[in-house]
């Protein structure tokens, strides 16, 4: 095979390889289409602290964990329009499930 066939051969390979490799999709979502934004606990926020603020929940969720050090006591209340998630007595993250995470990039 001479050297101007292994060349065109491998431009083809290319040519074919190529355009797989540089898609991709693009995710939209229009404004106005998400719920609007609640006031969430903030991490490190005691149970107290949560229910003095926010009220009773309206559902407080079997204690998961707790056997050892590695393993802590975790807890979730849900309220009408986020949850909270507790490690031990303080919140480690607050969850507003109809609203997606913020995007890193918009362009």
């Amino acid at each position: 095979m001479s050297a101007s066939a292994v060349a065109r051969s491998l431009i083809l390979s290319l040519a074919v390889a190529l355009p797989g490799v540089a898609a991709a999709d693009v995710l939209r979502i229009p404004a106005g289409t998400t719920a609007p934004d609640v006031t969430l606990p903030e991490r490190g926020t005691t149970m107290t602290q949560v229910e003095a603020r926010f009220g009773a929940p309206a559902r407080r969720h079997q204690q998961v964990g707790g056997g050892n050090a590695q393993r802590p006591p975790i807890t979730r209340w849900d309220y009408e329009r986020f949850y909270v998630v507790f490690e031990r007595d303080r919140v480690i993250n607050a969850v507003q499930p109809d609203r997606p995470t913020p995007l890193q990039r918009t362009d």
